[in-house]
């Protein structure tokens, strides 16, 4: 596996394109308080262009200002994509907020992951999700499952029985449509902490 981290700024437009050139897969990063910017849809159209499949990751879900559901409509207003989110934060902004940014929520296998301060995220946990977290969490869960449905027969058919889908199915048809680059699975956090 090689890693190849390109930098944003718009001087580096040319060494970003080279290495598109090779990569099996990108993950592009977001801002949780810009979001879209110009330099983004350049990169990201730099990307369609070689036909390389993508990841989006919101960062700085920590700071002020952020918001993870703007940047997600971002994602598909400007973009033209389809970005899938699997995550989703739990509060936004820094530890002064009404609601600080202090987890996420992972919608494929439905649980809570905290992530230890002193130890800058290296250590998390994993936790059930909270009662008042709960409805949002199933909220984008099933706008998760919706957009998979279109990729998997055996998904759409389980929806109708109304049965429970497989995470390992998830897992597969979020591969799958990823690589077919036709849906960009979403995850979201702070990088520094």
């Amino acid at each position: 596996i090689n890693l190849l981290d390109t930098p944003g700024h718009v001087d580096f437009t040319a060494e970003v394109e080279r290495c598109l050139r090779v990569l099996d897969g990108a993950v592009v990063v977001f801002s949780a308080r810009e979001g879209v910017e110009a330099q983004s849809e350049t990169v990201w159209r730099q990307a369609e262009k070689y036909g390389v499949p993508r990841f989006a990751f919101i960062n700085k879900m920590d700071r002020e200002g952020a918001n993870f559901e703007k940047v997600v409509e971002d994602i598909e207003s400007r973009l033209g994509a389809t970005p899938v989110p699997i995550q989703i934060p739990v509060g936004q902004g820094p530890s002064h907020v009404d609601d600080p940014f202090r987890g996420i929520i992972d919608l494929v296998e439905m649980k809570m992951l905290v992530f230890d301060t002193e130890s800058e995220g290296k250590k998390f946990e994993e936790q059930p999700i909270p009662e008042d977290q709960l409805e949002l969490a199933e909220a984008w869960r099933a706008d998760m499952l919706e957009k998979l449905y279109g990729l998997s027969d055996e998904m759409m058919e389980l929806a109708f029985a109304e049965e429970e889908i497989p995470t390992q199915l998830i897992r597969d048809t979020l591969r799958e449509g990823t690589l077919m680059r036709q849906v960009q699975p979403v995850v979201c956090g702070s990088a520094l902490h």
